[in-house]
């Protein structure tokens, strides 16, 4: 089974969450519209059709033709403005900012071609950061604060919310409410480059107090190593060049041009989810990369077998 296949169906027809329901309810409108037209429009060709003619004066036909044009052009017109009305109290419903005063708030950032999530907290010791996946209790909702370190992108998570792009220099907000416990999948919805198609994430639905311990967790820094290959595993990275772009809370490594990987034996992919996070996909990733993501801004890291082998001791323990 692939990675994409052990994940929940991404689509907006499995709503699991009040603003996808709102997005589900437009759609159902519009469907189902739009068949009792189709099915009006079709009957009356097919009655044109197949109905014997009969003889008329050419005034009433005239007469008749007139009254079917002018119906036609009410009806479209009463159509055409009740969706105008309806997409319109939508669109103003889903605007609107969190109904709830305790709404938690999560800073989501684009990068080429990865997710860089950041919980925000007054008391700096209180703050988490993390990639490419988003953990939310059930409940309450969550306003999200949108911006973009390179170019455009947009956050989609289909079965939670539509689309919000994220600009360069610009914040936009928008917010959801999870209702059902779930792994959800999401993606950038805009062209932003060579990997755009493999720019992933999920969102992790779950019960306040799984949140809670999965939060208290994240507070907490990397591991200290107990065991020689760990030790060395660690040494390895501290001396490579992985401390330059990466952060790993409690050691040397400060690195923010790539993900913070204080936590990152926890998550549940790689790349941004363009593999299951496995030891042998991490070897792999570590060591080419590109192979599995062309172009992607980490570069290859070509290690002796001891080295790698040690250094993939180290990132397990990072829980």
């Amino acid at each position: 089974m692939s990675l994409l296949q052990s994940l929940p169906t991404q689509s907006t027809l499995h709503p699991a969450g009040v603003q996808a329901e709102r997005i589900y309810g437009l759609w159902e409108f519009l469907l189902i519209t739009a068949t009792v037209v189709f099915v009006l429009v079709v009957g009356a060709a097919f009655y044109a059709v197949v109905h014997r003619r009969r003889e008329r004066p050419e005034e009433e036909v005239r007469r008749l033709m007139s009254r079917w044009v002018a119906g036609s052009i009410v009806g479209t017109l009463v159509v055409l403005f009740t969706f105008l009305i309806v997409d319109f109290d939508h669109g103003r419903v889903l605007a609107s900012p969190p109904p709830d005063a305790e709404a938690m708030t999560i800073a989501v950032k684009g990068h080429q071609w990865w997710w860089e999530v950041e919980y925000p907290d007054s008391a700096p010791q209180r703050r988490v950061t993390t990639a490419n996946e988003i953990h939310v209790p059930l409940g309450r909702p969550v306003e999200l604060r949108l911006t973009s370190a390179d170019v455009i992108h947009s956050f989609w998570v289909p079965n939670l919310h539509g689309k919000k792009d994220l600009i360069p220099g610009h914040q936009a907000v928008t917010w959801f409410r999870a209702d059902r416990p779930g792994v959800y999948q999401g993606q950038c919805a805009e062209f932003c480059g060579h990997q755009h198609a493999l720019m992933r994430l999920v969102v992790v639905a779950e019960s306040p107090a799984q949140f809670a311990a999965w939060y208290a967790r994240q507070l907490q820094p990397a591991a200290i190593p107990t065991d020689a290959g760990s030790r060395r595993g660690q040494e390895v990275f501290l001396t490579r060049s992985c401390m330059l772009c990466h952060n790993v809370t409690g050691t040397q490594a400060g690195g923010r041009m790539g993900p913070d990987l204080t936590h990152m034996a926890e998550r549940r992919t790689l790349g941004a989810g363009v593999l299951a996070n496995t030891r042998g996909n991490l070897a792999g990733w570590i060591v080419n990369p590109h192979a599995a993501k062309p172009g992607v801004r980490m570069p290859a890291n070509p290690l002796p077998p001891e080295d790698l082998n040690a250094l993939l001791t180290y990132l397990e323990t990072l829980r």
